[in-house]
């Protein structure tokens, strides 16, 4: 997935929480958009919050292994079909 569809995702006001597939079957959940860096070689994902919510620990990920991005609503929103992508 290219990493601005990725950056669009943390831009939509108000901000809703997502989960990001990739193509090795792993899933991060993206709970607050200050959790999340995007660059267009790297994601980096906080997955655990320590004291004075610094990560302690964070994933790595190449964008091209990003699959998919679901709501974490449990509700996946499709386009309209008459909509271009």
């Amino acid at each position: 997935m290219r990493a601005d569809e990725i950056r669009n995702h943390l831009r939509k006001q108000p901000f809703r929480p997502f989960r990001l597939y990739l193509s090795n079957g792993v899933s991060y959940d993206v709970r607050h958009p200050e959790l999340i860096y995007v660059s267009r070689r790297e994601v980096v994902v906080a997955l655990e919050l320590g004291e004075g919510d610094v990560p302690e620990r964070s994933a790595y990920c190449d964008p091209m292994h990003i699959t998919n991005i679901e709501p974490l609503d449990g509700v996946e929103h499709k386009r309209p079909e008459n909509q271009p992508s």
